[in-house]
């Protein structure tokens, strides 16, 4: 009977620097990825389309939009990544406060650039206004939420864990986004006609979506995908953990400086964000031009949504595989094979437009599905790399700097989606593509094919380049990491 009453406590890790973090808080912190994804992935996949559609926008004001939210973003997303080093933690956390104060203001900004209202002749500047805030208020979550997945934990086992199932929801958020959500918004649409869903054949009263009278079904799809991914935020607050956290006299070293300073001093930084950069050309461009492809080198557009849900399957059901490729290839071998695989797979999409399989379907799943595993698993995993160039930089210059480092590295990846958003166009406007002819010449279907496959090739070889040159090791970052606690510890009994 002692023995049942004594049984000893639960034992609380929230403040344990190196807990292992269990699954639920991973599957919650992958949940709270889904608010960002639903936020940023909707209009970047889809907010063009609506401005010059529905909004009846022009597209070169549409393209002027997008332009200056780009440049706005090279200059605010340093000041933000300074202001959340800066920030002293209050007892709910450092990161969490921040994320959850600005959810409801991002949330509403993102929504009323689908409000329903008939077109006036003002509409480009409450459109490109109400786009600017909602980008701006987007980096104050962004920046605190990358911030956060360093601070959940120092073990590198947990770290796998976090950043495997993070990917795995976030890839089933965009599968929503990509393949899903159109249809909603076509469901709700007027001028239905009973049509292909573009998936497996299925049929459903599907209306026009790109017209001004479809703005209604606009805001109400948005609002339905903004109610839950905020839902997923509130999941993550309460159950994610910050525990590696600096002290004080760390926070107070920080300035705007430490930006020229950790790329001076790291040369793991230096060449995580040359990966980064061409991991985001490679991604964006062998998606980018995916219906020119389909359309005119393939010549079957209706088989888009079918080898796209193929080729979301690795992002989803495949995820769990990663911690075991990890500790067969080791950190760097896992980059080195899916990157192969990610080429294989673009060689394969090659040999698919240029001989009479291109009317096999099953040759476009093959290819398909090994391109989106190595690309997935590529980029996705990468981002693992971000907390224990954190660690370097708090073991070499006794700060922690999380959101100067986020801020750097998603600016990377910001200057490449720049790159990428306008490289497509340029090279078909190079070869001679005609958007009015229906079949290309030779020379048009040759720049599609540049930029849906050779391109994605040279650069993801560049990515194993640069990859191969990264220096930290797993027993580097161990032996920092207990070095920063030991030293963490000391000065608490000397104070």
């Amino acid at each position: 009977m002692d023995s049942k009453l004594t049984s000893s406590p639960k034992k609380d890790d929230r403040h344990n620097e190196f807990a292992k973090v269990k699954m639920i808080e991973a599957v919650a912190f992958g949940c709270g990825s889904i608010f960002q994804n639903f936020v940023f992935g909707l209009l970047g996949s889809y907010l063009l389309f609506y401005f010059t559609n529905v909004d009846q926008i022009a597209s070169y004001a549409g393209a002027a939009i997008f332009l200056i939210v780009n440049w706005v973003n090279v200059i605010w997303d340093p000041i933000v990544g300074v202001i959340i080093d800066k920030r002293k933690p209050s007892k709910h956390g450092k990161y969490k406060p921040l994320i959850l104060g600005w959810g409801l203001p991002m949330m509403a900004c993102a929504v009323s650039l689908f409000i329903p209202i008939p077109n006036f002749k003002g509409i480009v500047w409450v459109a490109g206004g109400t786009y600017i805030a909602t980008n701006l208020i987007y980096t104050m979550i962004s920046l605190p939420w990358g911030s956060l997945l360093a601070s959940i934990t120092r073990d590198n086992e947990s770290m796998t864990r976090l950043i495997s199932v993070n990917t795995l929801v976030g890839n089933i958020g965009y599968w929503l986004i990509g393949t899903i959500f159109p249809v909603i918004v076509q469901l709700m649409s007027p001028d239905k006609v009973v049509k292909s869903i573009g998936l497996f054949g299925i049929k459903a009263p599907l209306g026009n979506y790109g017209i001004p009278a479809a703005k209604p079904a606009w805001f109400k799809a948005y609002l339905i995908y903004m109610i839950i991914g905020f839902c997923g935020m509130l999941f993550a607050y309460f159950r994610v953990h910050e525990r590696v956290l600096p002290t004080q006299k760390e926070t107070e070293k920080i300035h705007f400086s430490d930006y020229w300073i950790q790329l001076k001093q790291s040369k793991g930084l230096r060449y995580f964000c040359w990966f980064v950069l061409c991991a985001c050309l490679w991604n964006t461009l062998s998606n980018g031009v995916w219906p020119f492809f389909m359309q005119y080198n393939i010549g079957h557009s209706e088989w888009i949504a079918a080898i796209g849900t193929i080729g979301a399957i690795p992002g989803i059901f495949l995820v769990a595989l990663w911690p075991w490729f990890r500790k067969v290839f080791g950190k760097k071998g896992f980059f080195y094979f899916f990157i192969i695989m990610f080429i294989v797979g673009e060689l394969l999409l090659w040999i698919w437009s240029i001989t009479s399989l291109k009317n096999s379907l099953w040759l476009g799943y093959l290819a398909s599905f090994l391109k989106s595993w190595g690309l997935t698993s590529a980029t996705g995993y990468m981002w693992r790399l971000s907390p224990e160039l954190i660690t370097y930089a708090e073991y070499h210059t006794g700060k922690r700097p999380a959101g100067i480092i986020k801020a750097l590295t998603g600016l990377v990846y910001k200057i490449g989606t720049v790159i990428a958003s306008f490289l497509p166009a340029f090279i078909n406007g190079l070869f001679k593509f005609n958007s009015k002819a229906q079949v290309q010449t030779p020379h048009a279907l040759f720049g599609i094919q540049i930029t849906q496959i050779w391109l994605p090739i040279i650069i993801a070889a560049l990515s194993y380049y640069f990859m191969s040159k990264y220096p930290l090791t797993d027993k580097d970052v161990d032996d920092m990491n207990k070095a920063v606690v030991e030293r963490k510890n000391k000065a608490k009994q000397e104070n």
